[in-house]
């Protein structure tokens, strides 16, 4: 993952592709002005042309149209609508947002599932990380589900235990009662904050809220097993050779275990756990893909 750096946040400013074609239009008319006007001066000096039979000519070939430039995206998919700029920046921003994050989830739950310090560039960082193979818990913007990752069965048929789906329910059922209308008015007010965020990450051209609607597609698109998937357990080998080595599941099936990091997170809580999540998530997907803070 890209180290962070202490980049300041800058409007990236983007050429049009509509200036483009107009500054050309106006270079073409140019060119071909200065043409006419060479062509006319030469035949206003030169000597009327002394009657001759005409030669055959061969037909004129007419230019090929040219062949319009391809158009390329200058802006957001999914554009954030503007915010008034903020009157100064918070003197401690985990503070005001531990204080915005208490009175849309409760403190309670905010002490229980999420860790504010720095919690615009977990959400960033995690976001970016849920497509790809691995995503460090260390930048994860919640705290990791209780008791541990539990299998049933033995040998060569072992399965992710049905109780397992047990240490994720809190968390759905946390998720549930969120209110989405509030959590994308809040979302679309911080937005500064998370698209500065993205680009220190290193996307000083990238838009985050594309990004952010990108990742909510590819976890709705998990594959949602019938029965609990099989695992086996496999030796995590280091650069050097250990008396204990280190262990742990994956999962059996080659397509589940080719899985990104999001979506065996979605596999690995249960197949209710995870229908009644990707419900949630497509709600939130639909309001920060509309950019606007909800009325009402």
């Amino acid at each position: 993952m890209p180290e962070w750096d202490t980049a300041d946040f800058r409007p990236v400013q983007r050429e049009s592709p509509a200036a483009r074609i107009i500054v050309g239009v106006l270079i073409a008319a140019a060119i071909g002005a200065g043409g006419w006007w060479w062509y006319s001066t030469q035949r206003q000096q030169q000597p009327a042309p002394v009657a001759a039979t005409p030669a055959v000519t061969a037909a004129p070939v007419e230019d090929e149209p040219a062949q319009p430039p391809a158009q390329v995206a200058t802006g957001p998919l999914f554009p954030i609508e503007p915010q008034p700029a903020e009157a100064a920046p918070p003197a401690d921003p985990d503070a005001q947002m531990t204080q915005l994050l208490n009175a849309l989830l409760g403190q309670q739950a905010v002490s229980s599932f999420l860790q504010v310090d720095g919690f615009t560039r977990r959400v960033v960082a995690t976001v970016d990380n849920l497509t790809r193979e691995q995503a460090t818990t260390r930048m994860w913007p919640v705290q990791p589900t209780p008791q541990h990752f539990s299998v049933a069965g033995e040998g060569g048929s072992q399965h992710i235990a049905a109780d397992n789906a047990k240490r994720y329910a809190p968390f759905v059922a946390f998720a549930e009662t969120l209110d989405t209308r509030k959590a994308v008015a809040l979302y679309v007010k911080l937005y500064p904050r998370f698209q500065q965020a993205y680009e220190e990450l290193g996307y000083p051209k990238g838009y985050f809220n594309d990004r952010l609607v990108a990742v909510l597609d590819h976890l709705l698109q998990a594959p949602e097993p019938a029965a609990p998937p099989q695992v086996k357990l496999t030796e995590v080998k280091g650069e050097y050779p250990s008396a204990q080595p280190w262990t742990r599941y994956e999962f059996a099936d080659p397509q589940l275990e080719s899985l990104s990091a999001g979506q065996k997170m979605m596999v690995r809580m249960g197949a209710a756990n995870e229908k009644r999540l990707k419900a949630k998530l497509a709600e939130f997907r639909k309001g920060v893909a509309a950019g606007v803070v909800p009325k009402g």
